[in-house]
């Protein structure tokens, strides 16, 4: 059985550069419905070139950089008008730019929230102006949207469950069912989809009885803290020899913690994809997920749900896995 083992919380201060890119739909009732089960919608939604709404957490992290390219280009191609809110982290200040687009009027909401439990508010404000909201990557807390009545037709993104499982498997293979391993998770506890991608690794590493898996650190999806709790880990925890980052950021400060420990040769790293990063050394598999066909499949389905078709409630894309001395594609990310 796999073993849980108690470690010191690690204090950190630094502010993240992005919130987790991410994973599985959080909808109230009536998601995945039609316009005809849903109601009237916005007068501008008969304008030649309705305006959605973006709403996205920041563009420092590469992946949203992607997604906010798909969103654009796609949109060029239906014949809708995009305006893109960027809230440089902030929960106040998305929520803030989700009131802008009410009083603007938009036709539909794209929602990636800056925070699971958040992002209900700003799906409830859409909803009392009739406005449909798509939330894409990151999943708004169902507990909460539930609570406050509020709903999303639909959620777009990776099955982050999914893709954690498979590196899981990557690492099964590699290290075989026998050999002692000892795993630092490096994650973000308060984000539902990197959650899930720790819940999927730790499953697949069962079919290895002799796993430890130490507590969770939280790396804020920030390289300069995932360093900082990577070399508090590797101190404290010498026979560590996994380490699983749910997200690229949190892989990119691992790499240099462990670079800086002197351990490439006993630890392996097992991830989503850092930007710009090669799979070399003992960073040996990653997982992509695809923000620019994410931002894709929304308007795609703005477009269906418009135009009084039903859409499905979730969509859920498989990861890309990749391993030692392949090359992750272009505008795909961890």
């Amino acid at each position: 059985m796999i073993k849980r083992k108690a470690l010191g919380a690690v204090a950190v201060g630094v502010l993240a550069l992005s919130l987790a890119a991410c994973s599985n739909a959080a909808t109230g009732d009536g998601a995945g419905s039609s316009t005809d089960e849903a109601g009237s919608l916005p007068a501008s939604c008969s304008n030649d070139n309705p305006t959605i709404g973006v709403a996205l957490p920041n563009t420092i992290n590469p992946y949203y950089i992607a997604m906010q390219e798909g969103f654009e280009d796609t949109a060029k191609d239906l014949g809708y008008t995009v305006d893109i809110a960027i809230a440089n982290d902030s929960e106040s200040d998305q929520l803030a730019q989700i009131d802008a687009f009410v009083q603007k009027g938009v036709c539909a909401i794209a929602l990636n929230a800056v925070n699971s439990d958040t992002g209900v508010s700003s799906v409830r404000a859409a909803n009392a102006a009739n406005i449909p909201v798509f939330s894409v990557n990151v999943t708004i807390d169902p507990e909460g949207l539930k609570n406050q009545n509020a709903t999303i037709v639909q959620y777009v993104g990776a099955d982050q469950t999914a893709g954690g499982t498979q590196l899981g498997e990557v690492a099964i293979k590699d290290l075989g069912t026998e050999t002692p391993l000892v795993v630092g998770i490096l994650g973000e506890p308060s984000q539902i989809p990197t959650n899930q991608r720790d819940e999927g690794f730790i499953e697949a590493l069962k079919a290895n009885p002799n796993t430890t898996i130490l507590p969770t650190l939280d790396t804020n999806v920030d390289p300069a803290v995932s360093l900082q709790v990577t070399g508090e880990l590797l101190q404290g925890n010498p026979n560590v020899n996994v380490i699983f980052g749910d997200t690229g950021p949190a892989v990119v400060g691992a790499l240099q913690a462990i670079k800086e420990a002197g351990k490439q040769d006993q630890i392996k790293v097992y991830g989503f994809c850092a930007a710009d990063t090669p799979l070399e050394g003992e960073y040996v598999a990653c997982a992509a997920q695809e923000p620019y066909e994410y931002a894709k499949i929304v308007l795609e389905n703005v477009q269906s749900y418009l135009a009084g078709d039903d859409v499905p409630a979730e969509i859920l894309q498989p990861l890309k896995i990749y391993t030692t001395g392949q090359e992750v594609g272009a505008k795909e990310f961890g």
